[in-house]
């Protein structure tokens, strides 16, 4: 670990700071990067060398656990996908999906899609940014969506899917609910050098 995770600030109410980033600039750290705020600086000619930890579990005493996360994750997109083996019950999936973000919105903009590979074969596919893949694997889960049939899912899964190319029946683009608004440009350049970012 860097001098300069070391020497990081200890946060007040550092739970709220769980799924943010922290960037280590080289000559100085920055805790509470949105992962749009990551990307912009990763596709910037100044900053494409930063590393990068996400902020993974917070303590009262204001400490954080970090993890690591390449920079070519941010990147990439990241897939879940759903198969079933009749239209009726691929349809039920895919409208449940779509209504639970309704409920409660989903932790990333991410797009779902209903696709026919064939009379046979149905696939409820979300893609979503990869660096979401934890927030989004967990919101699943505590929502409690199940589904019966086969489950694949990876940055590696997307790739195959894009190049199958099955017949998309039905999409809806899920919004998100980021509790951080994310800066861009200026407003994002000008702040880099705080300790702490929000």
């Amino acid at each position: 670990m860097t001098e300069n995770l070391k020497n990081l600030p200890r946060l007040r109410n550092s739970h709220n700071y769980i799924g943010l980033y922290v960037v280590d600039f080289g000559d100085h750290a920055g805790v509470g990067f949105t992962g749009q705020e990551v990307t912009e600086l990763l596709e910037s000619e100044q900053y494409k060398d930063i590393k990068v930890y996400k902020i993974h579990n917070a303590y009262p005493d204001g400490k954080v656990e970090l993890r690591g996360v390449r920079s070519q994750l941010f990147e990439l997109e990241m897939g879940m996908f759903f198969y079933s083996h009749d239209i009726e019950t691929a349809k039920a999936d895919y409208k449940r999906l779509v209504n639970l973000a309704v409920i409660n919105s989903a932790p990333t903009k991410a797009k779902v899609h209903l696709a026919k590979y064939s009379d046979e074969k149905f696939v409820v596919a979300i893609i979503f940014p990869a660096e979401y893949n934890d927030e989004l694997s967990s919101w699943l889960i505590e929502s409690g969506y199940k589904t019966q049939g086969e489950a694949t899912g990876g940055i590696t899964a997307v790739g195959q899917y894009y190049n199958d190319k099955p017949e998309v029946l039905e999409m809806h683009q899920l919004l998100g609910s980021d509790k951080f608004e994310s800066r861009c440009g200026d407003e994002l350049y000008k702040y880099v050098g705080l300790a702490v970012q929000r």
